[in-house]
């Protein structure tokens, strides 16, 4: 499984580059190989400062090794040896028309011995979101339609659970708002009663095979859309909550910084142009003032 999944992600990752390579007629993605001091490795992939996107990663990584002593107090082991393999993206384009959007899927193995030959625990997470600066109920609703049904295919009783963890977990509750219009997340997706863990493999990559149909219509359409200087400062303003997320509460950010993870590649999701205006309020009745309502008073959009 662990084979079959690298392979996964390594030409998810090729396939969801060129897509954007074509979009932004001007940038490539830079890639850098980089490995692990405690075992493994990755390859990081960067665009930046293009037509269409001002900065995004698209990363995969395989790493292993012995647990960190905060992760065995986390899964109350005292000897534990781990494999962890995903693909992990965020994109932030120029256009504040135009949503950032994030995405990962992962694979987790737990072991009891250094040679790590056979797993005594296996899961599977993930999911994607999107954070728009503007909003646009058709493509809220494209969004999470295509990923519903990706999830459809696989039970009808995943989407509403792994959207609702996706309301939950893209929370800033120090803020007492979502960070974007949610989508879907999952976590620790292991063999029960009514799937095997091959089921969950299949899940995962069924959603991850999807990303590009309910983000891709989105990107192309709004990128043609005007916008002015004060619609761009809104963007940076927001920005500003999206970064407070990922180094506040994101657990795969502190899992990667606690097993010393490549801090490029995890710091990558950071957009370059943010701002921390003293008490930002948008005017009562403006689209900006529209978008915080619903931040925090998440819907269903399917």
């Amino acid at each position: 499984m662990r084979d079959s999944f690298t392979s996964y992600i390594e030409n998810l990752q090729d396939e969801i580059c060129s897509a954007f390579e074509e979009v932004d007629s001007t940038a490539k993605f830079r890639e850098d190989n980089w490995s692990r001091k405690g075992g493994g490795g990755g390859r990081t992939r960067v665009i930046e400062k293009g037509d269409v996107f001002e900065k995004g990663g698209v990363n995969i990584s395989t790493v292993h090794g012995e647990l960190p002593d905060p992760i065995k107090e986390h899964f109350k082991v005292e000897n534990g040896w781990f494999w962890a393999g995903g693909i992990s993206l965020v994109i932030h384009p120029k256009n504040p028309m135009v949503p950032t959007v994030h995405a990962n899927f992962r694979y987790f193995e737990l072991y009891d011995d250094e040679e790590m030959k056979n797993a005594v625990d296996g899961w599977f997470g993930g999911g994607a979101d999107l954070t728009p600066y503007y909003l646009f109920e058709e493509d809220a609703v494209h969004f999470h339609t295509e990923l519903k049904k990706a999830c459809d295919r696989h039970g009808e009783d995943l989407y509403p659970k792994f959207k609702k963890q996706c309301d939950e977990y893209f929370y800033n509750s120090h803020r007492g708002e979502a960070r974007g219009i949610g989508g879907l997340f999952f976590d620790y997706l292991r063999e029960d009663d009514e799937r095997s863990l091959k089921d969950w493999h299949a899940f995962t990559e069924g959603v991850g095979s999807a990303f590009l149909d309910a983000y891709l219509p989105i990107l192309k359409d709004r990128i043609q859309e005007p916008y002015n200087r004060a619609q761009r400062y809104w963007q940076e303003v927001r920005r500003g909550r999206y970064v407070e997320f990922n180094l506040i509460h994101d657990r795969g950010t502190l899992f990667g910084l606690k097993t010393d993870g490549r801090i490029e590649s995890i710091l990558m999701s950071l957009p370059p142009q943010v701002r921390w205006d003293y008490d930002f309020t948008p005017k009562q009745g403006s689209k900006e003032a529209e978008l915080l309502h619903v931040l925090e008073n998440p819907k269903d959009w399917v």
